[in-house]
């Protein structure tokens, strides 16, 4: 089941969904901590029975049953069957912390498959306003932090709680009395340490904040590490690293200085009052009839407590850090999805191509501002046309929102009469395709970024190659299409790397072809047999091209001229070069 947030409270729930085994992992839990806790009712027979001749309840019990024995025979049996308990504790923790790792890790994948699932999902826009640092920290840093606490924590949780429940009814039936004022007064610890706890749960959000600055710092300069290197600029950057993992390296240690005060203060308050049973227990043999035997069972149980209250005591702290990490992950969660199309259509069904036609589009980025305004046009099915005007008047926004990349805030876009309502975005980018002037590659070989992992045909992408002008470069790699093109392509130039798009989008074969200056860094020559091979190729559809050369302009059908948002002109290209005023006149 899809998780839709991320609550602690709600993931333990889910947790009861392995009812199976929880169910193991907790009598393992009952049947370790019962062993653990009876190993200390040994102290009173060994000194009780053995030293002090006071009684010989068990040793009797041993010679009747099993065998008579000398002191060092009872001394070693003794021996023998605490060391077995032991074992078999160790043995049965190992399975519960197994079992709950085991949930907890399950748990984890589920979290983050369900925050990796909403990201599929999300508006462009919401992706172009976050950092991928600060998200890969809240997929993989925060997800882990919570793990940590439901694998680990809890499962100790459980194990301390069990074992303080058992050792006090075992303290409860050697001196109710003091066992009384040792179950009063250790709630005390508890109640300092929790308000102990809030402190540390804000600075581990402050040591969270400074790791996204950290890793969004990083992974930007490292994506963008070639023009940085363009511009000389590596000092500056790499200084802006260095900053933030200086800023990353303070907020750690005040964390960490912090966290770890508070808990040692916590345990010395403990200890102070472990110090205090342990007079109060000698007080007990002296006037009480406490035994002595008994007095250092006390003692055994009393260290019993120490690691069981000390892990409850963390668990507060460990809470505190999972709960600032699922806000963080939550920040994903909220990121804005794509709308949804109830009972959607499909215009492209068994079309070669599709009519598009636009009415009074409007869009902004950011309230107050629209970058197009009241945009109508229309573009018959299998007609050329394009789309020009100068930087920053909306061309590519205009592609973005043909292609699906943006819900339409204002006006319609209709293919083949059917509005955009009622088509699934994702419909629309799978038949209607744009070709980006700077087109991005996966750091892998050049076969998977022509086909994006698909299983493609070897002829047709030997069809591909040559329309798209890339076979002479693909003779040239040294293991041809199985060459890895590194991060971003860099191995490429900006043509061949426009060309590689091209080719991409040949095997993918939508209804709707958009050029998006996507051959800017070709020139003039080899832009003009790409087109010419082409022709035939793009010939039944529908192509938008968004260009500045007028030798491209010129092999369009119909022109739209958008100026400051707006549709300023439209019409056959030698109509519009003919005017003697407009952008055409300006261009020339």
């Amino acid at each position: 089941m899809t998780m839709r947030s991320c609550r602690i409270e709600g993931l333990l729930r889910r947790a009861l969904e392995y009812r199976s085994a929880l169910i193991r992992g907790h009598i393992a839990a009952v049947l370790a901590t019962f062993l653990t806790v009876m190993i200390p009712l040994f102290i009173p027979i060994l000194v009780d029975e053995l030293l002090l001749k006071k009684s010989d309840t068990m040793t009797h019990w041993v010679a009747t049953h099993i065998h008579p024995m000398s002191l060092e025979g009872y001394v070693f049996f003794f021996l023998g069957v605490v060391i077995v308990l032991r074992g078999l504790g160790f043995l049965l923790n190992v399975y519960q912390v197994k079992t709950f790792l085991g949930i907890s890790k399950d748990l984890a994948y589920r979290l983050r498959r369900s925050a990796i699932g909403h990201l599929e999902h999300v508006s462009l826009k919401e992706y172009e306003t976050s950092s991928s640092g600060a998200i890969a920290s809240r997929l993989v840093t925060d997800i882990a932090t919570v793990d940590t606490f439901i694998g680990t924590t809890v499962s100790k949780f459980v194990i301390s709680v069990l074992t303080l429940v058992l050792t006090a009814v075992v303290l409860l039936i050697i001196d109710w009395k003091l066992a009384l004022f040792i179950l009063v007064t250790n709630p005390v610890v508890v109640f300092f340490t929790a308000k102990l706890a809030r402190n540390v749960g804000r600075l581990k959000r402050e040591e969270n904040r400074a790791v996204e600055a950290f890793q969004s710092a990083l992974t930007e300069t490292l994506e963008l590490f070639h023009q940085i290197r363009a511009a000389n600029k590596e000092e500056y950057f790499f200084s802006r690293i260095i900053r933030e993992a200086l800023g990353l390296r303070d907020r750690s240690v005040e964390y960490g200085y912090k966290s770890d005060r508070a808990m040692r203060l916590s345990f010395l308050i403990f200890l102070s009052g472990y110090e205090l049973f342990r007079s109060v227990s000698i007080l007990a043999v002296a006037y009480g009839g406490l035994s002595v035997g008994l007095m250092l069972a006390v003692f055994g149980y009393l260290w019993i407590m120490m690691t069981p209250t000390q892990d409850v005591i963390n668990f507060q702290y460990a809470l505190a850090s999972a709960r600032a990490a699922c806000k963080r992950i939550n920040t994903i969660f909220e990121m804005e999805r794509e709308p949804e199309v109830a009972d959607p259509v499909d215009p492209f069904s068994g079309k070669t191509t599709v009519a598009i036609r636009t009415e009074n589009l409007g869009f902004s980025y950011r309230k107050g501002r629209k970058i197009l305004k009241n945009i109508t046009m229309e573009i018959p099915a299998g007609t050329k046309v394009a789309i020009v005007g100068p930087s920053g008047s909306g061309k590519t926004t205009l592609a973005n929102l043909i292609v699906g990349f943006y819900p339409v805030e204002e006006g319609r876009i209709l293919y083949d009469e059917v509005p955009h309502d009622r088509i699934a975005l994702p419909t629309i980018r799978e038949h209607v395709h744009v070709i980006l002037q700077h087109p991005k590659l996966f750091n892998d070989t050049m076969r998977f970024n022509l086909t994006l992992g698909r299983d493609v045909p070897e002829e047709k992408i030997a069809e591909a190659i040559r329309i798209a002008q890339l076979e002479d470069l693909i003779e040239t790699l040294e293991a041809g299409l199985d060459t890895m093109v590194g991060r971003d392509g860099v191995r490429l130039s900006g043509g061949q790397r426009q060309r590689v798009a091209i080719a991409r989008m040949i095997l993918l074969d939508p209804e709707v072809v958009i050029f998006d200056e996507s051959t800017s860094a070709l020139d003039v020559h080899t832009e003009a047999k790409l087109f010419e091979a082409l022709q035939a190729y793009l010939a039944p559809k529908t192509v938008i091209t968004i260009a500045h050369r007028l030798s491209t302009i010129e092999k369009a059908e119909y022109v739209f001229v958008l100026e400051d948002g707006h549709l300023a002109d439209q019409g056959r290209p030698e109509e519009l070069m003919a005017k003697e005023e407009g952008y055409f006149a300006r261009m020339i």
